[in-house]
């Protein structure tokens, strides 16, 4: 059984069954039922877009093979050591991404939550995504895809199929009915960012019935969330073997896998690759976000979380590796067929993912049967991503007013507002110059500048405020044995030196963001960029700042107080 004791000052004294309310009148807290419902949550969390879209988004952005020579550093040197810290910190404490830094390091505690912060905007502004995968799902039921063809009603006199034509032989102005369809069909793009019209009621409509099944994924806290990832998690990973196995069959695929593996040594010049290869290690493994904390606390005291760190690790790494494999050999499938360098087939942007891959379904038997399935896939990869981030924003608080949502319908009704707010903001996303909005709240909001402040400040409190050496006992007291001394090593010195390396390397290079179509963002967008990142790191000063200010007595004495750093953990008897 599981039996939760209290340490202070070296006195074991029993407490309480894990997972189970102090007060019986408040809702368990709950556990996963298996190690399977953990690795397959926390598999649907890191897994998601990020590895399918924005990571050869990225390679693309960032001059193709290149961008794997800092993805690998960051990925040692940043990522494993801080995806050990954030799972082993929840396990042991066995409390979501606020309760937990309150309990190790006080002082910090605007780590957890600066990271609910990040997880509010990603909440906004990722489920867009999904809206925008859910009407390209609903237009793939017509007998003829609609991007497959120029006789559409929203086509120009410009548009040309492609097929049988080489773009030597069409004018500058010539557009393929697959970027006409997403930039004229479903966004309805408008040429500036100061124009953002009305809102299209077609994807509002998509992004309302995408928070439904959100809601409902998580309403019932992990034992419905345990339950949903065993089709989220899996079903992705089937069409994404179906759609490479097409990938590679195409003429010109090899040269796009060429293109994608081949680096680009003078790109490494560049800081925004460093940046970008940074950011993407933190978004796509859920580091600095708090989810990776709370699903870790729901784990049993004894679960060696430190071998579930190295599988998950490869896991991820392994499916973004081969998901590239996918979209570059379909660039260069279709830079054969245009006649044009792969880097000219595809603009950059967020409509890669939205361009590329509905091409390669167009050009398959049964062009409708493989985009219900691949759009499928785009949505159960984003699904589990929000509704498990919407669990750890949900289970954080949570911790905080266990007496007030732990109790009758509280925690329904607080996810039903939590919805409600990120549904009316995201509506900005949803017109015609939504697209721009998003392009803003990808770029500050949950990547760059914030996500680096915050692994410092984790590796900080760690590794030299708790102290390494004591965190990795914590460890050994779960799972039996210590991680291995490279851990500690990171954690005080390797990842926060890189971390402080490449965001002020990047500042030193800053130049203000281009969003779609070469459009340069304005002072307000800018502005505004900003002020969504300083809305979650200003919170770590901030927090510093309250807790000296009430808590009793100098630093020192502080420090020295046993009841200053952890006092509860479980274990297993």
């Amino acid at each position: 059984m599981f039996i939760k004791i209290q340490i202070t000052s070296g006195n074991v004294v029993p407490r309480m069954v894990r997972g189970q309310a102090e007060d019986s009148s408040l809702q368990d807290r709950g556990q996963w039922a298996s190690k399977a419902e953990f690795l397959l949550a926390v598999a649907g969390q890191i897994i998601g877009l990020g590895n399918v879209w924005r990571f050869p988004y990225l390679c693309y952005k960032n001059g193709g093979g290149v961008f794997l020579v800092p993805y690998m550093l960051f990925l040692v040197v940043c990522g494993v050591p801080l995806f050990l810290l954030e799972t082993a910190l929840g396990q042991f404490t066995s409390l979501g991404g606020v309760g937990a830094w309150m309990k190790i390091c006080p002082l910090f505690a605007g780590l957890g939550f600066a990271s609910q912060m990040m997880i509010l905007h990603s909440c906004v502004y990722y489920i867009v995504i999904l809206a925008w995968a859910f009407f390209y799902l609903c237009s793939s039921f017509q007998t003829r895809l609609p991007w497959s063809h120029c006789n559409n009603t929203w086509n120009t006199d410009s548009c040309r199929g492609f097929d049988r034509h080489n773009m030597s032989d069409l004018s500058e102005n010539a557009t393929s009915p697959v970027i006409e369809f997403w930039e004229r069909e479903v966004l309805d793009l408008s040429a500036s960012v100061d124009r953002l019209g009305s809102v299209n009621w077609r994807l509002a409509l998509c992004l309302l019935l995408v928070w439904t099944v959100c809601y409902f994924c998580v309403w019932k806290g992990v034992k419905s969330t345990g339950k949903v990832v065993y089709v989220t998690a899996t079903f992705p990973y089937l069409m994404l073997l179906v759609l490479l196995v097409r990938g590679v069959s195409l003429p010109g695929a090899v040269d796009g896998i060429v293109y994608y593996l081949k680096p680009n040594h003078t790109r490494l010049m560049d800081p925004q690759v460093w940046m970008d290869a940074g950011t993407q290690i933190f978004f796509s493994y859920g580091i600095c976000l708090g989810s990776l904390t709370a699903l870790g606390s729901y784990n049993k005291f004894n679960n060696d979380c430190y071998k579930d760190c190295f599988r998950l690790c490869l896991l991820n790494s392994s499916t973004s590796f081969i998901a590239g494999f996918a979209i570059f050999s379909v660039l260069g499938f279709m830079a054969q067929e245009q006649g044009v360098d792969i880097a000219d087939v595809v603009q950059s942007g967020p409509g890669l993912a939205f361009i590329a891959y509905p091409r390669a379904v167009s050009m398959m038997p049964l062009p409708q049967l493989w985009a219900v399935c691949f759009f499928l896939m785009i949505l159960m990869l984003g699904l589990d991503t929000q509704f498990v981030s919407l669990e750890a924003l949900i289970m954080s608080v949570s911790d905080l007013y266990p007496t007030l949502i732990r109790r009758c319908h509280g925690r329904e009704i607080l996810l039903l507002l939590v919805c409600l707010v990120c549904f009316l903001i995201g509506l900005l996303m949803v017109t015609p110059g939504g697209l721009y909005v998003f392009q803003i709240y990808d770029h500050f909001s949950c990547s760059g500048a914030s996500l680096l402040l915050l692994s410092v400040c984790q590796s900080v409190a760690i590794g030299w405020i708790y102290s390494a050496d004591r965190f990795s006992n914590n460890i050994k007291a779960m799972i039996g044995y210590q991680p291995l001394c490279i851990f500690r090593l990171c954690w005080r010195y390797l990842t926060p030196a890189m971390c402080i390396g490449t965001f002020g390397f990047s500042l030193m290079f800053w130049s203000p963001l281009t969003l779609a179509n070469g459009v340069t963002a304005p002072v307000w967008a800018t502005v505004m960029g900003w002020t969504l990142t300083l809305s979650s790191v200003s919170l770590l000063p901030l927090w510093a700042i309250y807790s000296l200010m009430n808590t009793p007595g100098t630093l020192q004495q502080v420090k020295k107080n046993p009841l200053y750093h952890v006092k509860i953990h479980d274990i297993m008897i």
